[in-house]
């Protein structure tokens, strides 16, 4: 497979701005893969497809208030910083993207909040927008990260043009978020309401969470035509002993395993035993899943609808079928279904 394989027409309109009002009513693209057949339902009705002691696999990853916006020593230049990575709790370095980039050179500082409490001072350059930070704060560090939430914004992606607004800080996280650590929102699970997981729950549904951190690695551009050149930036994954035991036993029963989202698909392929079982996991993945692939663990996936030529819709191709998808992905367009982060869902049996 090759890059151009996963290029299509997407007219910008389709790009969703707003998430749906209500989270479990979003639209819902069905697609049979053993059948063929493409259904359109409302994302509530996910309940019809699954029975007790089916699995769905969530991810639990909290999305952090990673944009900050800052003014640069004498000159007051106004620059944007996201936070990427941790570094080192005690000396506070972070990795970070800084933009414009060409403004921030090694020693520059970087004040923050009109009380200019937070400083950050530029020790190295790691790419060429990439930065490393240490950031000057009087207090605690709890005090310190309450200060980087307080002055942080809602990360949106930036394909919205609109300006961040006081119900994103909700809306672009799960309702089953709780391990901070993600810079953009494990998209698929957002669709998920308290009374969509009651009834599925009531149902005997099971679930499982697993973490994955998402990081800005997961959007990077693919600029390699042949795709197994193409190198995934890493992200932090923690699989439990709790969620291999639910996952497993599922396996073991022959139930439906669902992996919602790409970032759950892609932490289960990073820790396959040798019997094709979910092992314990807590560390780092790289994993690129594209067109052929095997999957070893789940065997239904929930997922919105992706961009041209992104590592997802590569994905989403390798679990669903190249063609089944272009198929699909011309009649989401057709049927003017929404694309990307507030977009619509797919659920692939």
């Amino acid at each position: 497979m090759k890059l151009s394989n996963f290029n299509f027409e997407l007219p910008m309109d389709l790009l969703a701005e707003y998430p749906a009002t209500n989270r479990d009513e979003a639209r819902l693209m069905v697609l049979n893969r053993a059948e063929k057949t493409i259904e359109h339902k409302m994302f509530k009705d996910l309940i019809d497809y699954f029975e007790e002691d089916d699995v769905l696999v969530l991810n639990n990853t909290k999305v952090f208030p990673a944009r900050l916006f800052g003014n640069k020593e004498k000159t007051g230049a106004r620059i944007e910083v996201f936070l990427l990575r941790e570094l080192n709790p005690e000396t506070r370095l972070w990795d970070v993207l800084v933009d414009p980039a060409r403004k921030i050179r090694i020693g520059n500082k970087l004040y923050f909040g009109e009380d200019e409490s937070l400083v950050a001072e530029v020790i190295d350059n790691t790419t060429s927008r990439g930065r490393t930070l240490r950031f000057l704060f009087d207090g605690s560090y709890e005090e310190f990260r309450n200060k980087l939430s307080e002055l942080g914004e809602t990360p949106l992606p930036k394909y919205i043009k609109r300006e961040v607004e006081p119900e994103d800080a909700e809306r672009y996280q799960t309702i089953f978020a709780k391990e901070e650590g993600a810079v953009a929102a494990p998209t698929a699970g957002l669709h998920f309401s308290k009374h969509l997981m009651k009834r599925l729950e009531i149902k005997g549904t099971r679930f499982a969470e697993i973490t994955l951190h998402v990081g800005l690695g997961t959007f990077n551009p693919v600029e390699v035509e042949d795709l197994s050149k193409h190198k995934m930036d890493s992200e932090e994954i923690t699989i439990a002993s709790d969620a291999v035991h639910t996952i497993n036993q599922a396996l073991v029963q022959k139930r439906r395993v669902c992996a919602v989202g790409t970032t759950v698909m892609r932490a289960l392929e990073s820790s396959v035993s040798s019997n094709s079982t979910l092992n314990e996991y807590q560390g780092w993945t790289n994993k690129f899943i594209f067109p052929p692939y095997d999957f070893s663990i789940a065997n239904a996936m929930v997922t919105n609808f992706h961009t041209p030529k992104s590592t997802l819709l590569m994905m989403v191709s390798a679990f669903a079928g190249h063609e089944f998808i272009k198929e699909a992905y011309a009649e989401a367009i057709k049927e003017k279904y929404k694309f990307y982060s507030y977009g619509d869902a797919m659920l692939i049996l």
